[in-house]
């Protein structure tokens, strides 16, 4: 069993409750709920969803700008080293 806990069962629940009882007042101290923290969990995932793929080609979009410019300045600094 302490294997499987890493600890003896006693010293594991032992720290949970004291870990639990900071946790928990820290969370009442700031004012989040666990329904509130599940919550917002939830409405960042779907915010995520909803706009990440606007972001990606935002992403793509910004990409392909710097590439017009910077790939035929490479190509041209590339060439004229090689003539040296």
């Amino acid at each position: 069993m302490q294997r499987i806990l890493g600890g003896s069962p006693a010293a594991v629940i032992t720290k949970l409750i004291f870990l639990s009882l900071l946790v928990g007042a820290f969370m009442s101290l700031v004012g989040i709920t666990p329904q509130g923290l599940v919550q917002g969990v939830l409405d960042l995932a779907r915010d995520l969803w909803l706009t990440g793929f606007e972001a990606f080609g935002t992403l793509g979009r910004w990409l392909l700008y710097g590439a017009v410019v910077v790939v035929p300045i490479y190509a041209i600094v590339r060439i004229l080293s090689a003539l040296r």
